[in-house]
């Protein structure tokens, strides 16, 4: 208590001063008490209401613990156009500057119809709100309003987070202009903007089309909705072809994979290791996949298929055969390949173009990297497929790779080395340690051209000085100097678990929700340090992301199933591993890979 009163009396700028003279294992401990990152509230049961604030107002929200702003979207539009439908009021769908809304076109002249039926659909359900708004959404006098929203308000049984109005079916009211000497044609005139055009001919056709073609966020391909001819074309904005998402997972605390590493450092003799590349900190698994997975259910619904690349391992919640979710053995992309088991990042990301059936576009993700809110496909990808990456401030070292450098950076001198020989440029920047937008086809020409050292980095079972980083530098550098691929713009957080700051950035990532993807990592922690990580991630990732993946399975199914090894359920619940090839020797270390089986599937 002695040590709360003199942090509050310091000044800010003191603060973490202080903080960092306390031993390592309060440091964390303390300032998450001073921050209560945590909303600390009693829970409320599922199905009740529960009062949040949507856009500093006050509402009732229906308490849940599945829900997604796409689920959201069309729920809401559902509702709207169910209960234009109802009342016999003409209605069609406008492409919304905003993909995170969905919007209805009404005539102005039957607007008392429309708040009256809109009015009775509200108080029909339970969690349901009608607000008048301006052009932007913000709440405004009714009598001034041309637009109204209808939203379902659910909120996990804290009130951490919450669906609402940004989600919501805006109503707007279209007037009519007559035919006059500038429009030789009657018109209807919207209350604002939209993606098309704010002003159609009143006379015109009408069609059904699929809500992902309406809208960039959602992926309803078998649900359609009425709109004018106008708003049906594909727009160039519009991206139309698949991207899959690709993990790799460790769970270290697996025993029967701890037998796997150290035998692996006996035989690769530990002291020729270096400690960085061995440290137990890269293989800790704090659950962070999970929350992981929501984030990409919740922010990015537009994946396609998620692979999650292991070493025969399975996490106790995940639902092996659920669709939307494939587990790839490293067996399955190594073949012939490297050695196994592989302890080594390097190495397994090396393979990645190897999983069946993966798309030309996808996007590679570590367990520690979360989408921190809706974002659309063009983030990550142009619309005509050229890929986005994410240089960071920070430099790459100069020089040459030696076996003194950190593996990571050896790494990136080695990646230098070959974009200066292929190129004749030379790259300074790392990448920031965000999801990585990737094109498998950049990945194979990477092969092969060089062969000898990608498959030279899949040998190695810990990190080497002759390493690649291909996913994560090489392949965004490679794709830039050929013409396939621009750097981007990214609203990026990233947080040292071990910093004893890292409480206090966390709890305003939770409040403001300001980035569009955040990292949450541990380079090296001494062991005092992990239980307390343990329960600061704990208290953030199930306040940010409470609601459950339709991948999860129920709580007495995961319960059960934790009482097993990663490695044993992934015996169970796997199907059977396909046929190895006999490992092949140094002499075939030039030869090219077979490409993967399986083509993307183009969409739109």
């Amino acid at each position: 208590m002695i040590a709360l009163r003199v942090y509050r009396a310091l000044p800010k700028a003191y603060r973490l001063r202080f903080i960092q003279l306390l031993p390592p294992q309060r440091q964390l401990w303390l300032v998450r008490r001073l921050t209560r990152m945590a909303p600390r509230r009693a829970a409320v049961p599922v199905g009740q209401l529960r009062r949040v604030k949507d856009r500093g107002i006050s509402i009732r929200a229906l308490v849940a613990t599945e829900a997604t702003p796409a689920e959201l979207w069309r729920r809401n539009l559902d509702l709207v156009t169910q209960t234009l439908e109802s009342a016999g009021i003409d209605h069609f769908y406008v492409r919304h500057l905003d993909d995170l809304r969905s919007a209805v076109a009404v005539p102005l002249s039957r607007k008392s119809e429309v708040l009256r039926a809109l009015t009775q659909a509200a108080a029909r359900g339970k969690g349901i709100v009608l607000r008048h708004v301006n052009k932007a959404g913000d709440p405004i006098n009714p009598k001034r309003a041309k637009i109204v929203q209808l939203f379902h308000a659910v909120t996990d049984p804290t009130g951490s987070t919450v669906l609402g109005s940004q989600h919501a079916c805006e109503v707007e009211f279209w007037r009519a202009v007559p035919a006059n000497d500038s429009t030789p044609i009657p018109q209807i005139v919207a209350p604002r903007g939209n993606q098309v055009a704010p002003a159609l001919p009143a006379a015109g056709q009408t069609e059904m089309v699929p809500a992902a073609q309406l809208n960039r966020f959602v992926p309803f391909e078998g649900v359609r909705y009425r709109t004018r001819t106008e708003f049906t074309p594909v727009s160039y904005e519009q991206v139309t072809f698949p991207i899959d998402l690709v993990y790799t997972w460790v769970d270290g605390n697996d025993p029967d994979w701890q037998q796997r590493k150290n035998q692996a450092l006996r035989e690769n003799g530990e002291a020729e290791i270096n400690i960085i590349a061995a440290n137990m900190s890269r293989y800790i698994s704090r659950d962070e996949l999970r929350y992981s997975m929501r984030s990409v259910v919740a922010n990015v619904p537009w994946i396609r298929q998620i692979y999650l690349v292991t070493d025969d391992q399975v996490p106790p919640w995940l639902d092996t055969e659920h669709p939307m979710v494939r587990v790839i053995r490293h067996r399955e992309i190594f073949g012939d390949t490297g050695k196994l088991p592989t302890f080594n990042s390097h190495a397994i990301e090396s393979r990645l173009h190897r999983i069946p059936g993966l798309s030309e576009h996808f996007i590679y993700c570590n367990d520690d990297m979360f989408f921190g809110r809706p974002l659309l496909p063009d983030t990550f990808f142009l619309p005509n497929g050229i890929s986005k990456f994410f240089p960071s401030p920070a430099q790459l070292d100069v020089g040459p790779a030696t076996i003194h450098d950190a593996p990571v950076t050896a790494a990136g001198k080695n990646n230098r080395r070959h974009i200066e020989e292929r190129f004749g440029r030379t790259i300074t920047q790392k990448m920031r340690h965000v999801p990585y937008p990737l094109r498998k086809s950049v990945l194979e020409e990477i092969e092969q051209n060089l062969t000898k050292e990608v498959l030279g980095t899949a040998s190695h079972q810990f990190r080497h000085p002759e390493d690649l980083s291909i996913p994560s530098s090489l392949q965004h550098y490679w794709s830039y100097f050929s013409g396939r691929a621009v750097p981007g713009p990214i609203e990026y957080t990233y947080a040292d678990l071990a910093h004893p700051s890292t409480p206090v950035k966390l709890a305003l990532l939770l409040a403001r929700r300001h980035s569009d993807v955040f990292c949450l990592n541990d380079t090296e922690s001494s062991e005092v340090l992990l239980s307390e990580q343990h329960a600061m991630l704990t208290d953030f990732l199930s306040a940010y992301f409470p609601f459950r993946a339709p991948f999860e399975l129920p709580a007495e199914v995961e319960a059960e199933r934790a009482k097993m090894t990663a490695s044993a359920r992934a015996e169970a619940y796997l199907p059977p591993a396909p046929t190895i090839p006999a490992p092949r020797g140094a002499a075939d270390l030039d030869a090219t890979n077979p490409r993967p089986a399986g083509q993307p599937e183009r969409v739109g």
